[in-house]
């Protein structure tokens, strides 16, 4: 580890926290219908579009109309990227001439961009036409991070309000949060990218002659617009398969930088917007206290297992850190930095092969990945994440203390704590149960690449990327076969829908009840013993669940190692 590189990591975070006020004050306004900088321009277009959804700013659902909304709205948006998959080779914008996805993979495709999860088991330069990049994948990039928007702002309504039956308007919220927060932020982002470097064109690829006399095909298309939205909505699928370590999609540390504060922008934003809207912004700072101990840990940890690098290496005299599968131009600090937050994020870009790094570096992104993607997470899919373990964590102080648990003045009952649960369990369900399954089916163990411990890792990372709805892979795994395609696709809706039901139920159930007075026996949780009771909360439940798994996988690895003995 150097000093630079920690100045790096400390400028990052400096930064991140100097957006979060002002950036968490103008989504507060966005989701509260009241007026801003954009409202000339847009307003007209935003009631034409309620106008479509057959709507208006002024109607309101109850939690079940608004999760059924949501429902029906994915589940066409799969059926229509499905479509255009399988037809890509006969509709236009294709110049390269790709021809039409398969049915397993267009599936993995559809619900993956749906699910805001973005695993590519496919080379994207390769596979995919422009009008398949443009209307496909980059409209779910931001239809699917606007939903994870209005989750959240739906969640933080039952606690803000007082009482009541419904949580807003999934339309309503889900055309605000595009419309004023992602399109505009998109549009600048694009062209700064452009001055970076980044393409954006619809012209064909280029062909080049090599220093050898050998043709080559350059890759080119409309880069800097998917670029743009697959960082800020948390998305991650790289256009080139090399993803944000390709020099098209990632320029230098200018752009990288970007990228990082792109990733967690949004989400540590959101506990402004809660803390602002329940009148107690010390909230909001706490919950993002509990992401930033946990974050720093990690980042702390992947960094020092990086720099360290293989003790094998030291013994054959060459020291220094561990550079296998990292960009020169990044380096160890800002590769291990990247790996970490897009990890904690449900985001899923790289710009360095997670399966490179060391046993103790790749397994700090499997736990990030593993404990829900709580640390800050997706955009709205964070916040709504780290609630379901808020309210596990005041049950388990009410029940420590014997009073009837409660945030916020609302009590937590067995109801809340039911769907908490059920939401939290269906992570390690999708997790484990594939992974186990893959681990002795032969014809998913023949897609993997390493033997040993690593081997069941990229296992085990695959459909803990998939049901985090994250994106990322270790590499080494082919998983463009039918089995890995439908099970992973299945792994992505599982814990995609079956965590923002139970969300949304909660909400329902909340705003229905009458907010209690503060009094001398209720539990603070603006203060640093809530933030160390939700992070120890976080890490048991992740720790309890996942460390078998853990343990054959990136902990053997480690040990061996150490003896020395590499896979």
């Amino acid at each position: 580890m150097t000093l630079n590189g920690w100045l790096q990591i400390l400028v990052f975070c400096g930064i991140l926290i100097a957006l979060v006020k002002p950036l968490g004050g103008y989504m507060t306004r966005v989701f509260s219908g009241e007026r801003t900088l954009l409202s000339p321009v847009l307003v007209p277009v935003e009631r034409g579009l309620y106008a479509l959804a057959g709507t208006s700013d002024r109607e309101e659902q109850h939690w079940t109309s608004y999760a059924f909304s949501l429902l029906m709205f994915n589940l066409l948006g799969t059926l229509v990227l499905y479509l255009l998959l399988r037809f890509q080779d006969i509709l236009p914008y294709n110049p390269a001439g790709m021809t039409a996805v398969g049915p397993e993979l267009s599936f993995n495709t559809a619900t993956s961009f749906v699910a805001n999860t973005n695993w590519q088991s496919y080379g994207g330069e390769s596979t995919m036409s422009y009008l398949s990049q443009m209307a496909g994948l980059t409209v779910q990039n931001f239809v699917s991070a606007a939903t994870g928007m209005a989750i959240a702002i739906g969640l933080i309504r039952a606690f803000s309000r007082a009482s009541g039956k419904a949580i807003g308007n999934f339309w309503v919220d889900m055309i605000r949060a595009t419309l004023y927060v992602l399109l505009p932020a998109c549009i600048v982002l694009t062209l700064v990218y452009v001055w970076l470097g980044v393409p954006q064109t619809l012209g064909p690829y280029v062909d080049a002659t090599t220093l050898e006399g050998a043709k080559q095909t350059i890759a080119l298309g409309p880069v800097a617009s998917q670029l743009a939205i697959k960082m800020l909505g948390t998305n991650g699928g790289g256009f080139f398969n090399a993803n944000s370590a390709h020099p098209f999609e990632n320029p230098d540390n200018i752009s990288n930088m970007i990228q990082m504060l792109s990733i967690f922008a949004i989400g540590a934003a959101f506990t402004n917007v809660f803390g602002r809207m329940v009148g107690n912004q010390r909230q909001g700072w706490a919950i993002l206290a509990s992401m930033g101990i946990l974050f720093l840990a990690g980042v702390g940890i992947t960094y020092w297992a990086e720099a360290a690098g293989n003790p094998l290496m030291h013994q054959l005299g060459l020291a220094g850190g561990n550079m296998e599968g990292k960009e020169v131009r990044f380096g160890v600090a800002m590769s291990s930095l990247f790996a970490v937050i897009t990890t904690a994020a449900s985001c899923g870009a790289v710009n360095a092969m997670h399966g490179s790094f060391t046993a103790l570096g790749g397994l700090i992104p499997l736990i990030n990945m593993q404990l829900g993607e709580v640390i800050v997470g997706g955009v709205g899919a964070g916040f709504y994440g780290i609630v379901l373990f808020i309210i596990v964590a005041v049950f388990v102080a009410g029940l420590m203390v014997g009073r009837t648990p409660e945030y916020l003045g609302k009590k937590i009952e067995a109801k809340e704590m039911k769907m908490a649960v059920l939401a939290i369990l269906c992570l390690p369900l999708a997790m484990l149960v594939f992974t186990a399954i893959a681990s002795v089916l032969p014809s998913a163990v023949a897609s993997v690449g390493t033997a040993g411990p690593h081997g069941f890792s990229e296992i085990l990372y695959a459909y803990t990327s998939a049901a985090a709805n994250n994106g990322s892979a270790f590499g080494g795994l082919t998983a463009n076969t039918p089995w890995y395609n439908i099970t992973l696709g299945i792994g992505m809706l599982m814990g995609r829908f079956l965590v923002i039901v139970p969300a949304l139920a909660i909400a329902g159930s909340l705003i229905s009840k009458k907010t209690v007075p503060a009094s001398a026996g209720t539990f603070p949780t603006d203060g640093p013993l809530f933030v160390g009771l939700l992070v120890g909360t976080i890490l048991i439940v992740g720790g309890l669940t996942f460390f078998p798994a853990l343990a054959l996988g990136p902990v053997v690895e480690h040990l061996v190692m150490i003896a020395g003995q590499t896979f």
